[in-house]
């Protein structure tokens, strides 16, 4: 196979069609566009694209080095949010939080394993919401954590996976199954590169399976919420061989702070077990400068793979014609840490792991500008309702940005909310503030200033000329995010 290059890789995916790009702001395409329980009416279609495990590791936010062409194309023609946090930095909590429009507390949302049809069953999750308002609703993929999560309530159609449960690795080259079968163990090597087709992986099959559907859809002529779930950048990180090779392995760019930020509590830190569980990764202690090497490489080698089966499905909602007339949402369940701070995986309250990309593009929104607003994940859901004009229900917790899709620069919230266990924490415009908190109060604390340290290296609460700080932003976390809706004023300082 011949290797591709990057103008190869970036000519190739950019010469489809190109993507409907509304340019101003047209005025009656975010109004209600029909009324009724019941009766979709001309509402718009919606493209729920969720990314399992990415960052903001894309060229359009900033990460130069990315081939993303797809995702960058989106966001030309969309809204990027650079301000994006998730409730729970883990995808099963993460995601029954981001579906049924709640945050995460001590008693509900707090693991991988979590189900939102157990931790909140009175809720009507969002894609329950749109099916009930007369949208046929499609889940492919990941979307859910389990693929049976609301699925008789919330789903058109039996919930559509590949190769069994979504953690199955799907490891296609003969040395890793024949590791899986000498170690007894579902994990071999946490990478795997080949000469074999994009649809050798799970997320070939989910773009081909997108797509067919997309053309059942527009055959249909109904209004559709389409859910559309891809498995990478998740490990194992498993890719054809050609995503791999348009990286310069001696090139990748490794984290430059790869060391326990100064003044750090030990409960911020973890034993990144996630990627220990595989095979030839030590159990203790750092890994070598080459696995280091390696395992970004085969995190970027991911995303482009990723990014080429969205722009894959991008391309279809085009030809089809249906981009017009479509609210598209791009995410990532939350972020990842690449070596930053010594730490690998998600699980912790760092930037790295709550910060996620979040692209959306509607009818009538701008096209091509950014958003530095801060936003959550649990704004997804009263969004799309006013885009879409149906009615939000009561138990919401977000707040809807459709605002921002019309006027991206307006001041909005000022902070919004995390959790990760015991850890508690806010991000406000400056900083990033995370207490955690026992049956006797707080325990101990973190806090970084991202005006001077946006890699969070040096922990500043302790520092005695922050205590009114700290006491400022400890006042805001206990008033919780209804005293953050958007157009509240900020405390001075924060």
């Amino acid at each position: 196979m011949r290797a591709y290059s990057r103008r190869d890789f970036m000519m190739g995916a950019l010469k489809g069609g190109a993507l409907a790009a509304t340019a101003g702001l047209l005025p009656g395409a975010l109004r209600a566009f029909g009324e009724g329980e019941g009766d979709a009416g001309n509402r718009p279609n919606v493209l729920f694209i969720a990314i399992d495990d990415l960052r903001p590791q894309i060229n359009c936010y900033g990460h130069k080095m990315m081939i993303s062409p797809n995702i960058d194309r989106l966001a030309g023609s969309g809204v990027k949010f650079s301000r994006t946090y998730c409730q729970y930095p883990v995808c099963g909590a993460s995601r029954a939080s981001l579906l049924s429009g709640a945050r995460p507390t001590a008693d509900r949302f707090k693991s991988y394993k979590t189900r939102a049809d157990a931790d909140m069953p009175s809720a009507i999750s969002l894609p329950q919401w749109f099916k009930d308002h007369g949208y046929h609703t499609i889940s492919n993929g990941k979307i859910f954590h389990h693929a049976d999560d609301h699925a008789a309530k919330a789903w058109s159609e039996k919930p559509w996976f590949t190769q069994g449960d979504w953690a199955g690795p799907g490891y296609v080259t003969e040395e890793n199954k024949r590791i899986c079968k000498e170690t007894g163990r579902y994990v071999a090597k946490p990478y795997e590169a080949g000469d074999y087709p994009d649809n050798a992986n799970k997320d070939g099959k989910l773009a081909e399976k997108t797509i067919a559907d997309l053309r059942r859809m527009k055959e249909a002529g109904k209004p559709f919420f389409l859910a559309t779930g891809f498995w990478k950048p998740h490990l194992p990180f498993t890719a054809p061989q050609k995503y791999w090779d348009l990286y310069d392995h001696d090139a990748i760019d490794l984290a430059d702070n790869p060391f326990r930020p100064k003044g750090c509590p030990d409960r911020a830190m973890h034993n990144w077990g996630e990627l220990r569980n595989y095979y030839g990764v030590p159990k203790e202690g750092p890994v070598s400068e080459e696995m280091n090497r390696t395992l970004v490489h085969g995190y970027y080698a991911c995303v482009s793979y990723v990014d080429a089966q969205i722009g894959l499905v991008l391309d279809e909602l085009d030809r089809l014609g249906l981009a017009d007339n479509t609210v598209v949402v791009l995410w990532g369940d939350h972020g990842w840490n690449l070596g930053e701070h010594g730490l690998w995986a998600k699980h912790c309250n760092f930037d790295t792991s709550l910060h996620s990309p979040m692209i959306v593009r509607a009818p009538g929104s701008k096209a091509g500008v950014d958003c530095a607003a801060l936003t959550e994940f649990v704004d997804i859901y009263p969004t799309l309702c006013d885009l879409c004009g149906l009615p939000a229900p009561d138990h919401l917790e977000g707040s809807s940005f459709a605002p921002l899709l019309r006027d991206p620069q307006q001041v909005w919230k000022p902070a919004v909310f995390s959790k990760w266990g015991k850890g508690y924490s806010m991000r406000t415009d400056r900083y990033l503030y995370t207490e955690w908190v026992t049956d006797e109060g707080v325990e101990t604390r973190m806090l970084y200033d991202h005006r001077v340290d946006p890699a969070e290296n040096v922990n500043i609460a302790e520092d005695p000329a922050n205590v009114e700080l700290v006491k400022k932003l400890h006042e805001m976390v206990q008033a919780g995010y209804k005293h953050a809706r958007p157009g509240m004023p900020a405390p001075a300082g924060v």
